[in-house]
């Protein structure tokens, strides 16, 4: 475990030294890395930081709300309305690698306009260990190492945490006094939902996905899980009523870990694995049905894509 008074001072120091008396803007997501990242890089250098959220409209139900609240404290945090485009770029992608390379060049397209309406140099991201060296082994790109494009219109990308694993940059969020909705928040995949669907991206899809997680994340709390979820992953016959639907499929993951590098499925209860395919067919009226994922990582990975 790293020392995390000392890391805090070393970070700190590294990103002064990274952007000099130039600005910098932080891609800030909400999760417990890009928070974090925030938080270094806002100490470092104040006002010459400009946190950016991005809404892609591939976020949690509530998130930019609740980005909104956390970091209010920051007064140039800007909210970019984003959907329309990252969704327009998404259209017709089916191939999982494809859609967070396209969703990578999408976000640096983004922080790039960012960028030059602030005359920001530096782009500071919350790339940690596991996301490069799961994009090094080609197990998966990430949208901010193997997903990023050729051409980077920045002087330099700072990546503060990178040599963290998660419960490392909890320990560093806990140590920055961020609020607990951050420090203990289960990890979320910087494509977003995207990766939460097989095949193409749709509204209908987002919608379907957004909801399930929120339901998967509320039921299993109590749990303890290191990350839970819901994904839709294709089509199947049901009944609702007295009609026969063709309706999607909802998939509930739900995992134990360290670090994310290895995972156990958790053996949930049948009682609660009853309470959310319940709400989960109940509140969306499209989906057919629900099954429990109960593969380990690996062979499977933790996100379907």
């Amino acid at each position: 475990m790293v020392d995390v008074d000392e890391f805090i001072d070393e970070a700190t120091t590294e990103i002064q030294e990274a952007v000099g008396d130039s600005h910098a803007i932080i891609a800030l997501s909400g999760g417990v890395d890009s928070s974090v990242a925030a938080a270094l890089a806002y100490r470092a250098i104040g006002e010459q930081l400009t946190p950016v959220y991005v809404d892609t409209g591939l976020m949690r139900k509530g998130e930019t709300e609740q980005i909104r609240e956390t970091f209010s404290f920051m007064e140039s945090l800007e909210v970019v309305e984003a959907q329309d485009r990252f969704l327009d770029a998404l259209s017709g992608v089916t191939d999982p690698e494809e859609k967070r390379h396209v969703i990578g060049e999408q976000f640096i397209r983004e922080f790039e306009r960012e960028a030059k309406e602030t005359d920001a140099e530096y782009l500071v991201q919350g790339t940690i260990y596991p996301d490069r060296i799961e994009s090094e082994g080609n197990i998966k790109s990430h949208h901010n190492v193997g997903g990023l494009p050729d051409v980077v219109d920045f002087d330099g990308i700072v990546e503060p945490v990178r040599d963290l694993y998660k419960d490392e940059v909890r320990a560093v969020a806990r140590a920055l006094d961020l609020e607990a909705v951050i420090s203990e928040r289960m990890p979320f995949p910087g494509p977003g939902l995207a990766v939460r669907i097989i095949g193409e991206v749709t509204e209908e899809k987002l919608t379907v996905a957004r909801n399930a997680c929120h339901v998967v994340e509320e039921e299993v709390a109590e749990h303890e899980p290191w990350q839970a979820f819901a994904a839709v992953i294709g089509k199947a016959t049901g009944v609702k009523g007295d009609n026969r639907v063709h309706g999607w499929v909802v998939s509930v993951r739900s995992v134990e870990s360290r670090d994310g590098m290895t995972a156990r499925a958790q053996n949930l209860p049948w009682e609660t694995l009853q309470r959310i395919q319940s709400r989960i067919t109940g509140e969306n009226d499209n989906v057919a049905r629900v099954v429990y994922d109960v593969t380990h990582k690996p062979p499977a990975t933790i996100e379907y894509e």
